[in-house]
């Protein structure tokens, strides 16, 4: 049996923000969620919406998102982090900021890809079943 297909079009995004819109508008429409990476994941793992079994995740225009989801977005993004978190991350996250500053290190795109294939194959919850496509 195929596996549903499920579409994310970097066409309609160009910050995270915009991405998690995209998220509720292809993956759990109407489904109120965290709008952020640890949720994102918690999507990924199924019970929000997602077809049961795993999907494809067709990620449309991925050149595009991953120029937009760059250093410059990581950047903006760890500032905002740096602000919130608990007073024990500030240091660690800090790190991060000054690498992104200098273009180093994982950029926003970076890290979303890496926790959609976490619950693909090889990944630490590949029962999950999600298959990324990059297009």
């Amino acid at each position: 049996m195929e596996k549903p297909v499920l579409t994310v079009d970097g066409a309609n995004f160009d910050t995270l923000d915009a991405f998690y819109d995209e998220v509720e508008r292809s993956l759990i429409p109407g489904s109120p969620w965290g709008r952020n990476p640890d949720a994102f994941n918690d999507i990924l793992r199924g019970g929000f919406g997602t077809p049961e079994g795993g999907f494809v995740l067709r990620w449309v225009n991925s050149a595009r998102s991953r120029a937009c989801l760059g250093f410059p977005e990581t950047v903006r993004y760890l500032e905002a982090k740096v602000r919130r978190c608990h007073p024990s991350n500030v240091p660690s996250v800090e790190a991060d900021l000054d690498a992104a500053r200098r273009g180093e290190g994982e950029t926003l795109f970076d890290i979303l890809v890496g926790i959609i294939r976490v619950h693909g194959v090889g990944g630490d919850e590949s029962d999950d079943g999600v298959e990324l496509e990059l297009v």
